[in-house]
């Protein structure tokens, strides 16, 4: 059998250029970040590759995205910046390639170790745009031969244009949540300005006044709950929302979660019932996302539920997977308004106004689930209530660890 050649240089530089013109008709973060990753394993011929930006709150790098020959999930992981060679790169801006990682001295600080992957050589580049350093680009264990300038040079000139078109990217999406929430705003505060414009009356009533004053105190809530909810989606819109994996019974957090929203349930006479495997239900994950989006939901069915309605919680298990739902039997949503559910800021038309919601809640569910690799769905009869269906991998994102 005839070994396959290698491409020339020039063949080579064709890759890079046709690999840009790809780049540049992505048109979403999520798909600019999957074929980063996977373009830079191809342009430099490398077993495994993952983009990592900072988080400025605990001066760590945060695995976004990464692919590896082995289908191993490197989501989620997180590397210090001040004793990382990936934090090197990021704090100098100069790409670092370890030829061959037994006779690397650890100047540059210390790299990854992943379990079951032996990284036997590093190419790493920064990624700049505008003169802003936004993230590290990463690849390793070069397929044939070893890393050579031609490989940093190709790299570094992808992973340049790839930051600013991720750039570009977290500017479109910051500037079409800014102009929603601006516009979601618009209600409580046009409410808030009429309750103060109102009180300074002398003619009104002093039981108007209270009424009045409970408005203030209720928008004052919404505007509160509306900006954190926001501020919550847009870290997970925009990828730099941390993920912190271990593992625990889900069984033992569904319960804890119950109890939390017990007071809810008895002031609207709900009763709820709770069907589970009687062994443990292990999971990795999130434990602190995973019982937010329990209590969302929960909330939900408490909320959107008739007196004296019930809720059924059912937690079943498979060789990979756990999944729950949570049934009510409240009014139902109508089968047209069922793909929208997961829309930022969408309020079904038959929602009861009262209900105080900033609709943002079950989008935060849709991300922080499928940032777990899974999926949240929904199923409603009008007039017999709706179930939502949460499904997870057992086992999610491996954890890194840095070389001691």
């Amino acid at each position: 059998m005839l070994k396959k050649s290698q491409p020339t240089d020039i063949e080579r530089y064709k890759q890079l250029v046709n690999a840009l013109q790809e780049l540049a008709a992505m048109l979403t973060k999520d798909l600019l970040l999957d074929y980063s990753v996977d373009a830079a394993t191809r342009l430099s011929d490398a077993g495994s590759a993952w983009i990592l930006f900072p988080d400025p709150r605990n001066e760590m790098l945060d695995i976004s995205t990464g692919t590896s020959k082995d289908g191993l999930q490197l989501h989620g992981l997180s590397i210090p910046i001040n004793c990382s060679i990936e934090g090197w790169v990021y704090s100098n801006k100069q790409p670092v390639m370890i030829i061959d990682t037994r006779y690397y001295d650890q100047s540059r600080g210390e790299f990854i170790q992943l379990p079951d992957i032996e990284i036997k050589s590093i190419l790493i580049v920064p990624m700049i745009s505008k003169g802003k350093q936004i993230g590290v680009l990463e690849v390793i264990n070069k397929r044939v031969g070893e890393f050579s300038p031609l490989d940093r040079e190709i790299l570094a000139a992808f992973a340049h244009q790839a930051a600013i078109c991720i750039d570009n990217s977290h500017r479109f999406i910051q500037s079409d949540l800014v102009t929603e929430l601006v516009h979601e705003l618009r209600t409580p505060l046009a409410a808030l300005n009429t309750a103060l414009y109102l009180l300074q009356r002398s003619d009104i009533s002093n039981e108007r006044r209270e009424q009045i004053s409970q408005l203030i105190h209720t928008e004052f809530n919404r505007l509160s709950e509306l900006t954190t909810s926001f501020l919550e989606y847009a870290r997970l819109k925009s990828g730099r929302a941390k993920f912190e994996l271990t593992r625990f019974d889900l069984t033992q957090l569904i319960k804890e979660s119950i109890e939390i929203i017990q007071i809810q349930l008895d002031s609207k006479g709900l009763t709820i019932s709770l069907s589970v495997p009687a062994e443990p239900l292990y999971i990795t994950a999130d434990k602190d996302k995973i019982k937010q989006v329990i209590l969302n939901l929960l909330n939900n069915a408490i909320k959107y539920n008739r007196l004296g309605g019930k809720i059924h919680f059912i937690a079943n298990i498979s060789p990979t997977d756990i999944s729950f739902s949570i049934q009510d039997n409240g009014l139902g949503i109508r089968p047209e308004h069922l793909p929208l559910l997961f829309e930022r800021f969408y309020r079904g038309p038959d929602t009861d106004r009262k209900i105080l919601g900033t609709g943002l809640g079950l989008s935060i569910c849709k991300q922080i689930v499928e940032a777990h690799n899974g999926k949240i769905e929904v199923s409603s009869t009008v007039g017999q209530g709706s179930t939502f269906t949460v499904q997870l991998p057992i086992n999610q994102s491996i954890k890194a660890k840095l070389v001691e």
